[in-house]
């Protein structure tokens, strides 16, 4: 397995991502700023229920991604539903924006989920986040049912898309 992969962002700094465990302290660290993006938009945490254990490969994955040493952003997937994915915890620190690495961030998860034999992805996000929304709309996602806590929310936004599957000659980096 894999611990590591480089991409080069729009500015041509490398994002080195590296998969951790949810409860590690550096995806906890991350973790944490998300929640305080949402404190600062919404006025309260995510409260939707988060097992650790959900994004173990090979049923999960969450990755955090480092620029020149500093932890800069994250991402995450679990099974959700049968035969898909949920995307969650995407986030980038505000020095690291505008650079691409939500983009490589979502590349990377769709493709580790796809190869660990996903067929679709699903994601909820809010209307207070329009970055958000219009950078999953770039990438494809479309409105789906919504699901979970936020399901009847008049503020959240539900999106989704089929990922296309990958050959047998791409290796997984940690899906597998």
């Amino acid at each position: 397995m894999s611990t590591s992969a480089e991409r080069v962002l729009r500015d041509g700094s490398v994002a080195r991502l590296r998969p951790l465990p949810y409860d590690d302290p550096l995806a906890q660290q991350m973790v944490e700023a998300v929640q305080q993006e949402y404190v600062a938009r919404y006025g309260g945490r995510d409260a939707a229920v988060v097992d650790p254990a959900e994004f173990l490969p090979p049923a999960g994955l969450f990755l955090v991604a480092e620029v020149a040493g500093e932890a800069a952003g994250c991402g995450a997937w679990r099974a959700y539903p049968p035969g898909g994915v949920e995307i969650k915890r995407v986030y980038v620190a505000p020095a690291f924006r505008r650079r691409g690495l939500a983009q490589v961030l979502m590349a990377e998860l769709e493709s580790t989920a796809a190869l660990a034999g996903h067929r679709s992805a699903v994601l909820n996000t809010g209307r207070k986040q329009p970055e958000a929304v219009a950078l999953y709309r770039e990438l494809g996602y479309v409105p789906v049912q919504g699901y979970g806590v936020y399901a009847c929310s008049p503020d959240a936004v539900f999106l989704g898309k089929d990922l296309a599957p990958l050959g047998s000659e791409e290796e997984s980096t940690w899906a597998s």
